[in-house]
């Protein structure tokens, strides 16, 4: 097995923060808030998986992402599936995510241009420890006050529908053509399918796991990587120690040695989950 630690990159947000969450460093005083930090392999154009950590003050716009066919046809590698786990929430945190109502393409261009959009979302109230999974094409919007690990197909491409009133670019065309306009249906979740194994996404794009500590043998195909995202404590694998808050790309075969208390993601790509 070959695992390495990713490198970190910090991403300057209007939404994001000066205070971020233990185990990241805040921004310098009179600094850029920080609403991301990727995390990046030695060629970050070639993995098709991103993973990334948000810090939420204000809204983040309303907005959606095309599906890979949609990518395509722009000229584009990829679409963009993604899922967010809660890590904190502030007691009036939300995230809006499909419409209440299903709506034509025109009502969602003339509430997108006279900001009703906004009252027209689902905006569900969130807490540490909730998951969502977006596919592409589900309007979408994160909420303040949220700090939270997002898994994503490797794209940023983002089509923004509404801003309140931000000097930004919105994208009503893509944005309207790729969009879902009925209501948010979640996918189902195969839940635990083994003792510290649980399922949150199968497919269609990726697979993610969520394991408790101790020791593990990982095993991924040839040609396949696996993202190690510790979300609570520490360990080492391939040689590699890691701690929460990092990220470790992992290939072929090794043993993972986690603490006890570790809460550990690990993300994948393909349809099925691997074989234990």
């Amino acid at each position: 097995m070959t695992a390495t630690l990713l490198a970190t990159k910090r991403v300057e947000k209007p939404w994001g923060r000066h205070k971020l969450y233990p185990g990241f460093p805040d921004p310098a005083p009179g600094g850029e808030p920080i609403g991301e930090v990727w995390f990046q392999s030695p060629h970050p154009d070639e993995p098709e998986m991103l993973i990334k950590y948000l810090f939420t003050s204000e809204k983040l716009s309303v907005q959606d992402h095309p599906s890979d066919e949609e990518a395509q046809k722009r000229g584009l590698p990829r679409g963009k599936d993604e899922c967010w786990l809660i890590l904190d929430a502030q007691p009036d945190s939300t995230i809006a995510i499909g419409p209440k109502q299903p709506m034509t393409a025109d009502e969602l261009r003339a509430s997108a241009l006279d900001g009703s959009i906004e009252d027209k979302l689902d905006w569900k109230k969130v807490k540490a420890g909730d998951f969502y999974y977006s596919h592409s094409g589900v309007i979408h919007a994160i909420g303040a006050g949220l700090t939270l690990i997002e898994v994503q197909q490797n794209s940023d491409t983002t089509y923004r529908l509404y801003d309140y009133g931000r000097p930004r670019e919105l994208h009503l065309d893509d944005g309207i053509a790729v969009a879902e306009l009925t209501p948010y249906v979640a996918p189902p979740r195969p839940g635990e399918v083994a003792p510290g194994r649980t399922i949150l996404v199968e497919g269609p794009k990726f697979v993610l796991e969520r394991w408790t500590g101790g020791e593990r043998t990982v095993r991924l195909p040839e040609g396949k990587p696996g993202w190690l995202v510790p979300v609570r404590g520490h360990g080492v694998v391939g040689g590699v120690a890691w701690r929460a808050g990092e990220c470790v790309m992992l290939t072929g075969e090794e043993i993972l040695y986690a603490s006890n208390d570790a809460d550990l993601l690990f993300a994948y790509t393909g349809t099925k989950r691997i074989d234990a």
